[in-house]
């Protein structure tokens, strides 16, 4: 089978597509023939080191495929069933085995490009508006980097759940999708000095109810002066960089704030809560109240190219590897 391997860290061009041999589930396992896998930054963190993980392995860590083998002890899955997965290392590849218990059917009339694009961040951005701070109607709330693959869907469930968004941007058509899908003020990073200052005015001077940060060190501070007295930095992610360590007296001076660093995993933490929320956050695309934007799909063989628009942020919505 194609892989897609690091055996350095590194940027981009570490990455190589490589012939090895197929995998075999062990009991307890599913080997799946992988159709589409999706492109996440926490694949870069595991790529350049930030996240270490013993060399060689191949990236990727989400996707849809039909299964092709059963180990032993699994029950409840066919030879040929649509399936999806987020959380196993190896997903860029055309086979991935899979713990059964971390597989999720795919329902029929969702596509497997649709399904992907809200395995990982789909269910991220459930995470977050749902249990992190759990957004209650009326909340203003402030989303870094709006138009991307976790942005545009976090936006549409904080709407539906009755908040109300800020988004950031970087250009005036990422500020275009970001109100496509629902940010009703959007702040663009080249045309504001001053983040929070915009985002209280925005809010009479009082500030958000939360921040959702996947952007890190370059947007903490601006997320920490956004926030109202006892509101939550909800800090998902470093895209620019880990934030440097901080004095913890400085969330009392500032009105009792909260900070949070949450990671998927640990909303996943049993098959009851990964069958909850994939479930909602499929069935949200099944019935239309849940829009995909994928900004592009890319073959396996063009993974670099995938990658380097991500990190350079040329990119909105979800991208994808197909096979």
């Amino acid at each position: 089978m194609r892989a897609l391997v690091v055996s350095e860290h590194g940027g981009p061009e570490v990455l190589a597509v490589r012939e090895l041999p197929e995998p075999t589930p062990d009991a307890g396992q599913v080997s799946v023939r992988v159709t589409v896998s999706g492109v996440n930054f926490i694949d870069v963190y595991h790529r350049t080191g930030l996240y270490p993980m013993p060399l060689p392995f191949v990236l990727g860590l989400e996707g849809v495929g039909t299964v092709a083998s059963l180990g032993a002890a699994v029950t409840g899955l066919a030879v040929g069933d649509r399936v999806g997965w987020s959380g196993t290392p190896g997903s860029h590849a055309d086979v991935v085995v899979v713990p059964a218990d971390r597989l999720v059917r795919i329902p029929d009339g969702i596509d497997d490009e649709s399904a992907t694009s809200v395995l990982l961040q789909g269910m991220t951005a459930h995470y977050l508006a749902s249990s992190t701070y759990p957004v209650q109607p009326g909340d203003w709330v402030l989303v870094h980097a709006a138009a991307g693959g976790v942005g545009v869907l976090l936006t549409q469930i904080i709407r539906s759940r009755g908040g109300h968004v800020i988004g950031t941007v970087s250009t005036a058509a990422k500020e275009t999708l970001a109100r496509q899908f629902g940010a009703e003020h959007v702040i663009r990073y080249a045309d504001a000095d001053d983040v929070a200052g915009t985002v209280r005015a925005l809010t009479g001077g009082r500030g958000v109810a939360a921040v959702y940060d996947g952007v890190g060190a370059s947007t903490f501070e601006s997320s920490l002066a956004s926030l109202r007295p006892r509101g939550m930095l909800v800090l998902f992610g470093q895209s620019s960089g880990p934030v440097p360590p901080f004095d913890l007296a400085r969330l009392n001076t500032a009105g009792s704030l909260y900070v949070t660093r949450p990671t998927l995993g640990h909303y996943l933490a049993d098959r009851a809560e990964l069958t909850w929320r994939a479930g909602e956050v499929l069935g949200w695309v099944a019935d239309g109240s849940l829009s995909v934007h994928i900004g592009r799909s890319y073959p396996l063989a063009d993974a670099r190219a995938a990658y380097g628009d991500l990190e350079a942020r040329r990119s909105t919505g979800k991208l994808l590897l197909t096979r």
